[in-house]
């Protein structure tokens, strides 16, 4: 039984990319290393390098079907088979074979190949993957009706990308080096605009990198490797169906995103008590949340505790060579977590190379709130405190009795001291004035002579009592001081955040203060706040508000800050502690400033229209003096001049006259229809009579009668399917581009005889005319303006008209449910691209 042959492809993101050439250059090198290769098919496209490759191999003549009386040539298989070669040369893997082929598809031809041991290169554009069929359509509006199995492709032992940038690959077109001359206009237009190259580019590296992924986790598991490879970004979130579990996977997804869309993998985990199993229901929603994440989701199981969960999520983590992990903090108490640290910690110790993420999902989502400022010490050290103060003086007493062998009166005297400094230093003042008081008591009776009496036999243990006291009072000051410096600190912290936060809101936003407001809401836990400004008549008004608008004057607010003269800044809900208060007052001033900007901005924006309305309304009495004064002056001399009775004229003089007044009249009877279309379009008032018409008749009919019509040259074929248009409008619209043409597109060294081009070619449903010039073109940057109303763009001659024929054109191309605009010329100029529909079977057409 014979080796299966080996099948290299050459994959390219678009036609033209090279793959051919590619291929043909593999072809000779191997040639060179004495290996036998024959062309099977290779599709040279007239392209004259590619067919030069093809000098030095041997190609098998192609076998010949007859279909619907046409001639195809498609891929001797039989023939292949019988010469038996060790490399054959197959072109475009996702042919459809003629009807009447042993198979289907072409790559049905190359498996049975591969099957009898010869080695096969091929071609395939990413397009033509089955899988990426449909977002291939939704890119370029066009579907392929030839695709072969992503798994045909998967399957070869070596896939080469052929690459090259959009531009380059649309200077190519451009030159000829793709496409026949008649079709580089339509591909440049569509399929090969430079978005669509881009999306498609990205799609052959995105599909070509998984593949080499796949590979490499494929090395890893038969090479049994463990370590983190950080050849990409594959984010690992750790969830428990728990009421976290949405706060942790929302976290990973911007995580995985901030990453350069990073793979996002979400697992369950099964087992332990910091990521203990949530509800019954959980699962389903997790995973639910996922998919609308983008993350594809797993399970780890963890057969034990904590250590055998940390296991399974670490070597599921490995496993998958992920290089971050996410995971939610435990949801167990302080004191569970004192006895064992709980998976997170250990995941941290044990992750190695790879990134750990704890979110804090108790915390998420929630706006920041300020630490109140209390006077001191916390009271669960306070309590603490207490409770030393009783014990310790116990403990001491305890330790003078039952060690009396051992221990002085001095060491007595020490341990009661210890204790009070203890408890000072746990609760502060209360509890250590009640250390001391009690380690006195218990010191003068049941350690100082005369034992067991409350007594004072010198005044040394006066003396002892009172320094306890004063050490005790001494230490809490310090410990008190020291807690409120730290409580001053977290606050300043907080506040510094707050600002900040604040900050970043007003200079970042379009729109600030409702953000603002909800942030002074949630911050300082109001029921609502408003922004309030006093107006001329002294009422009150709501600028902005977050929360329910029951404030509407500020007496009526339990909170009422003063952010300027007549502006005042309103809550509701509590009163607020004065610390809390200075800080609004400092908001209130962000505010302030956010409220001015926005004013202004508003101001400016309202500026600009009335710039525009005034520029509009400039250049259409300067076009209307100038334009409709010219005509009209023509018109008046030359009357003037037939009438006058001194004057004696020829007949050609005579003659000459009235066509001047007919010529003029013609003019001003062009402008003034200008100016009625421009403004019915304004008014919505076109209502096209469609109807099935042809470019051809309507391009000859238009450029009649226009200036300079002998520079016109229409290349329209007779079989260019109908559009379905009102003729009398495309007509006119033909006639304005033209005209527009013809008077800007000279050549770029002013030769006034420079040629307008008309080219008609099909796409999907729409039909496209180009008017093409060879003139100097029009930037990118002013396509926009270029069918704007009254725009010349710099022209200022006599004839330049009123600057609103493209204007009008595009108008009455949209009305006729059409599409007019601008593209360049490959080589130079400017291309105006009228698209309409096809007038195909089955469209209703509207009578008249």
């Amino acid at each position: 039984m014979s080796t299966r042959g080996e099948l290299r492809i050459h994959l390219g993101a678009a036609p033209g990319v090279g793959k051919t050439f590619a291929m043909l250059g593999e072809a000779h090198r191997r040639l060179g290393r004495g290996t036998d290769v024959v062309a099977g098919v290779v599709e040279a496209h007239g392209r004259d390098r590619t067919s030069e490759l093809l000098d030095g191999l041997e190609v098998l003549p192609r076998r010949r079907v007859e279909h619907g009386g046409t001639v195809l040539e498609e891929l001797d298989l039989d023939a292949v088979l019988a010469r038996a070669p060790q490399v054959v040369l197959i072109d475009e893997l996702a042919h459809t074979n003629a009807p009447g082929s042993r198979n289907a598809k072409r790559w049905q031809d190359v498996e049975e190949i591969l099957d009898a041991g010869i080695d096969v290169l091929s071609t395939v554009n990413v397009q033509h993957l089955e899988s990426l069929g449909d977002v291939v359509h939704t890119i370029t509006g066009a579907r392929q009706r030839e695709t072969v199995p992503d798994e045909v492709v998967r399957r070869a032992e070596q896939i080469e990308l052929v690459d090259i940038t959009p531009e380059a690959l649309r200077r190519r077109l451009a030159h000829g080096n793709v496409y026949a001359a008649e079709k580089i206009d339509a591909a440049l237009a569509h399929y090969f605009r430079v978005p669509n190259l881009i999306a498609l580019r990205e799609l052959a590296l995105l599909w070509v990198a998984d593949e080499v992924d796949v590979a490499l986790r494929r090395y890893r598991a038969d090479e049994q490797v463990t370590d983190v490879w950080e050849t990409r970004e594959r984010v690992v979130v750790a969830l428990t169906g728990g009421p976290e579990s949405e706060t942790v996977l929302r976290r990973a997804a911007r995580i995985a995103t901030r990453a350069g869309k990073a793979d996002l993998l979400a697992v369950h985990v099964l087992r332990g008590d910091g990521l203990a199993v949530g509800p019954v229901n959980g699962v389903d929603r997790i995973r639910t949340i996922a998919e609308d994440v983008g993350a594809s989701f797993h399970t780890a199981v963890g057969d034990g505790g904590a250590d055998a969960v940390t296991r399974a999520l670490l070597d599921f983590a490995r496993g998958v060579n992920a290089t971050q992990l996410v995971l939610g903090t435990s949801r167990r108490s302080r004191l569970a977590r004192l006895f064992d640290p709980g998976i997170g910690a250990r995941v941290v110790q044990e992750s190695g190379r790879i990134d750990v993420h704890m979110v804090s999902h108790d915390a998420a989502g929630r706006a920041l709130r300020l630490p109140s400022l209390p006077g001191g010490l916390s009271p669960t050290r306070q309590a603490l405190g207490w409770v030393v103060a009783v014990l310790g003086p116990v403990l001491a007493t305890g330790a003078g009795v039952f060690g009396a062998p051992w221990v002085d009166l001095s060491t007595d005297v020490v341990l009661y001291f210890l204790a009070t400094v203890l408890a000072a230093l746990a609760g502060g003042l209360g509890p250590a004035l009640l250390a001391a008081l009690l380690g006195g008591l218990l010191l003068n009776f049941f350690l100082s002579p005369p034992l067991y009496s409350l007594a004072i036999a010198g005044p040394g243990n006066l003396i002892t009592v009172a320094a306890m006291l004063l050490v005790g009072v001494l230490v809490a000051l310090v410990v008190d001081r020291a807690a409120r410096r730290a409580e001053q600190a977290a606050r300043a912290r907080a506040e510094a955040a707050l600002l900040a936060s604040f900050a970043r809101t007003v200079l970042t936003r379009a729109d600030p203060l409702p953000r603002l407001l909800t942030q002074v809401r949630e911050t300082f836990g109001l029921r609502s706040a408003a922004l309030l400004e006093r107006g001329a008549d002294r009422s009150w008004s709501i600028v902005a508000v977050s929360g329910p608008p029951d404030c509407t004057r500020p007496d009526r607010a339990e909170i009422d800050v003063v952010v300027d003269d007549g502006l005042h800044l309103v809550g509701t809900g509590r009163a607020l502690p004065a610390a809390d208060r200075r800080l609004l007052e400092t908001v209130g001033g962000q505010a302030l400033l956010a409220l001015r900007g926005q004013r202004a901005e508003a101001g400016a924006a309202d500026a600009e229209r009335r710039a525009e309305v005034n520029e509009t309304r400039g250049a259409l009495l300067s076009a209307v003096g100038h334009d409709l004064r010219t005509p009209l002056t023509s018109i008046k001399a030359a009357a003037g001049s037939l009438r006058d009775p001194v004057l004696r004229f020829s007949d050609a003089d005579r003659s000459e006259l009235l066509a001047t007044v007919e010529e003029s009249a013609d003019r001003l009877t062009r402008l003034v229809e200008d100016l009625l279309d421009s403004s019915r379009l304004a008014a919505g008032a076109v209502v096209p009579l469609l109807a099935p018409v042809g470019y051809d008749e309507m391009a000859a009919t238009a450029v009649l009668g226009l200036e300079g019509a002998e520079r016109v040259r229409v290349e329209i074929g007779e079989d260019v399917t109908e559009v379905l248009a009102d003729a009398a409008l495309l007509e006119r619209v033909i006639a304005n581009v033209v005209d527009n043409a013809l008077r800007h597109g000279a050549g770029r060294s002013g030769d006034t005889a420079g040629e307008v081009v008309l080219r008609a070619s099909e796409h999907a449903d729409r039909v496209e005319l180009r008017i093409v010039d060879r003139g100097p073109g029009v930037p990118r940057r002013q396509w926009d303006g270029l069918f704007a109303a009254f725009q010349r763009l710099g022209d200022r001659d006599a004839t330049s008209g009123l600057g609103l024929g493209l204007s009008v054109a595009r108008g009455l191309t949209t009305a006729m449910g059409g599409e007019l605009g601008a593209e360049e010329t490959p080589g130079g100029g400017l291309t105006v691209v009228v698209s309409l529909p096809a007038a195909t079977a089955g469209v209703p057409v509207r009578d008249r």
